[in-house]
This record gives structure tokens, C-alpha cells and sequence, in this order.
């Protein structure tokens, strides 16, 4: 599932359609984000070198962590090249100085970052308040790296958790809206702790993503079901669990669902299928309801003897259907032999339908059952 994700990402936009936006939730009961948005930095990353990507270069937004350290972890990756990160990515650091405090008390016209600077290209910003101008900044180092041709580039944002705090939900929405509208985007994708925000900003978000990855806990819904003496072993197994869900949401509207669990283990993040168990305990979870979704046997065999209105009720003997063909008269002969007969107590709980025609004169086909020839 991870796989998928990455494929989108590495695929990017249609023509004449929005790029992919991927929007990966977590909370503090499972703050496993961070570890998913290094994860997707890094394959996008990796095929943008190979050349497997339709994106030529990546422009990373810092607004949570330093550009130092997006550099070690891109360093850590065996496929990055120093020398030539210079060609396909660009940072934007809204983490030093936000709000340009920095700037102002030090008069100094930018940031030193060391020896960061010497490995990759950093470009400052000071004002996170000012959407328009981080759309344009955004922009700038995007066609910086690709040109002012049609060639595209991918948006990294490390947490639009942070953007919230300076500005407002339909000012951020209107920023992510932009870029995935923009045609030299070729995917963007940003880290949203929901557990900070109000249920509506959540919601916006995840309306503007057509990729919803949700990180949820699997201590949670374990704890439900054991004894609180189990709680403190199972919090020690499961720290470093969780369930990974996606949502895949199309144009025409169809949306595919897949789950997976992640593990963290020291050498990264490992995503594998959910265990029988997990299966099991999910659907426990389902809510009961006040009626029964299933049939008992005894209701299986009484739905079967239920008769059905056109159903074949004589298999011994053809049904006769009166077409409404023969005349009225024809029809007494035939019937009177049969009136003298009494009613057997086998039929007598079965009813009948007489039908009289309007006229002798009326064309045989002018009543004739359009279904006759099916077997009803």
C-alpha cells in the first residue's frame, strides 16, 4: 500500500487534471508521521535521480525541523548525491526564522546554516503570516530547478500544522489548492497532526487531498478487549506500532480503501500486512446494532417454502394461463365440467383471476401478454 502511494506520487498529475495531493494524519497516540513523510521524501527523491519520476526536482518546505536534518536523511539514503542535489532539490527554511525576529535583533540579512549550505541549497523565508508570498517563494525555487517550461516539480510540506498556527484554515487551503492546480506540480504532499486542529480544518484538508493516509494506534483498540493488568506489556509491544490506513479518492468519484501496519524498527520504518489477530479484534470493534444482519437456519428454511406470486406452483401438470384470446362462451364450456366438481381441500387455500374480455371484435394481438413466451 505504501508501494501505491508512491506510485502516485512518482506519476503525478493527468493532463488537463490536478496534480496528487497526499495528506498524511497522525495524533499523539500514534505520532508515527514524520516517519511516513521521511519514508515518501525519500522514494520521490530516489526517483527523481533515476529519472523514473515525472517530476524533475523537489522543492521541500521546512517549517518543523531544520534543513540540517532533512540533509542527513537524505544522506543516509544509499541513491543521494551531494554534488548534485544542487540540480533537482531546493529547501525553503520557514523553521530558523519564521517571523523574522532573528533578522531583526541580529541585523543580519540571513541565517548561517554551516556547512548545510555547502550540501544543499537553502533559501530563507521570514514571514510564514504572508501565504501569498510563500506561494510565490514556493514557485520561484520550483521553476529555479526545472525552467519556465512545462516541466514539473514536486512540493514537500513537513507540517501544515505549523502554517496554522500563523494563519488562517481557508488562507492555508487556498495555498495547497493553488499548488496542486498549478500546471508545473507535478504532486504535493504535507504532514497534518490532527489532534491539534478543530474537526473543520481536518476536514478541509482532507477535502482538498485525493490521498488520505491515516497513522491510527493499535494499542488503542487492543486495550479495549484485555484486562487493565495487560495494559503495561501490551503498551511496551505496541509503541512502535500502528495502522496505516489510505483512502484513494478518483475523479468519477470512486474511492478505494487499504490498510497496512507500520512498524519502526532502528534501521526505518517497515510496512507489512495486518495479522489474522488485528483482523479479528477489528471486527470485534464493528458497533452492535438492534436487529440481526444474518438468517438463523430455521429462517433460511421458512424463506424457502414462502411461495413467490409468479412462481410455477403445479410441476406436475403445465400451468394453464388464460391469454384472453378464446371468447367468453368457449371459455363457460370448458369451465362448467370443471364447476361441477367440488374444490379439493388441497386447492381450496389458492385463489383465481377471471378475465372478461371487452368484445369478441377486438384484435387477438390487442390484449396479448407481451411475456408470454418467458418461463414465469
Amino acid at each position: 500500500m505504501a508501494e501505491s502511494i508512491c506510485r502516485a506520487l512518482r506519476d503525478g498529475a493527468l493532463e488537463g487534471e490536478h496534480a496528487p495531493a497526499l495528506t498524511i494524519k497522525d495524533s499523539i497516540h500514534s505520532p508515527f508521521g514524520s516517519d511516513v513523510f521521511n519514508h515518501l521524501l525519500t522514494q520521490l527523491s530516489t526517483n527523481i535521480l533515476a529519472g523514473k519520476s515525472q517530476s524533475r526536482g523537489l522543492v521541500l518546505v521546512a517549517l518543523s525541523r531544520s534543513p540540517s536534518s532533512y540533509v542527513d536523511l537524505l544522506k543516509n539514503s544509499r541513491d543521494y548525491e551531494v554534488d548534485s542535489s544542487h540540480k533537482w532539490l531546493r529547501v525553503l527554511d520557514c523553521y530558523t526564522d519564521p517571523l523574522g525576529w532573528k533578522d531583526r535583533l541580529m541585523e543580519c540579512g540571513r541565517v548561517n546554516n554551516g556547512s548545510t549550505e555547502a550540501s544543499i541549497t537553502i533559501s530563507s523565508f521570514k514571514d510564514v503570516r504572508n501565504l501569498d508570498k510563500l506561494f510565490s517563494s514556493i514557485l520561484e525555487l520550483g521553476k529555479g530547478l526545472v525552467g519556465p517550461q512545462k516541466i514539473r516539480f514536486s512540493v514537500a510540506i513537513d507540517s501544515v500544522s505549523e502554517m496554522l498556527r500563523y494563519a488562517s484554515i481557508s488562507s492555508v487551503a487556498g495555498l495547497l489548492s493553488n499548488l496542486r492546480s498549478h500546471d508545473q506540480v507535478s504532486c504535493a504532499f504535507w504532514l497534518l497532526h490532527s489532534d491539534l486542529h478543530e474537526i473543520r480544518a481536518t476536514a478541509v484538508l482532507e477535502y482538498l487531498s485525493s490521498v488520505l493516509a491515516n497513522i491510527e494506534t493499535v494499542t488503542q483498540a487492543i486495550n479495549g478487549l484485555r484486562g487493565n493488568s495487560d495494559n503495561l506489556s501490551l503498551l511496551e509491544q505496541n509503541s512502535n506500532r500502528g495502522k496505516f490506513l489510505v483512502r484513494f479518492k478518483r475523479r468519477n468519484g470512486r474511492v478505494r480503501l487499504m490498510s497496512e501496519e507500520i512498524c519502526i524498527e532502528q534501521s526505518g520504518i517497515k510496512f507489512t500486512s495486518i495479522s489474522s489477530e488485528d483482523k479479528m479484534i477489528a471486527q470485534s470493534l464493528v458497533p452492535k446494532v438492534q436487529f440481526n444482519l444474518r438468517l438463523s437456519e430455521k429462517e433460511q428454511i421458512d424463506r424457502a417454502k414462502v411461495v413467490l406470486p409468479f412462481e410455477h406452483q403445479e410441476h406436475d401438470k403445465s400451468t394453464q394461463i388464460y391469454d384472453g384470446r378464446r371468447s367468453l362462451n368457449e371459455e363457460n364450456l370448458e369451465t362448467t365440467p370443471a364447476a361441477e366438481n367440488p374444490r379439493t381441500n388441497e386447492n381450496s387455500g389458492r385463489g383465481e383471476i377471471i378475465y372478461f374480455r371487452d368484445s369478441d371484435d377486438e384484435m387477438p394481438d390487442s390484449d396479448e401478454d407481451p411475456d408470454d413466451d418467458l418461463d414465469i
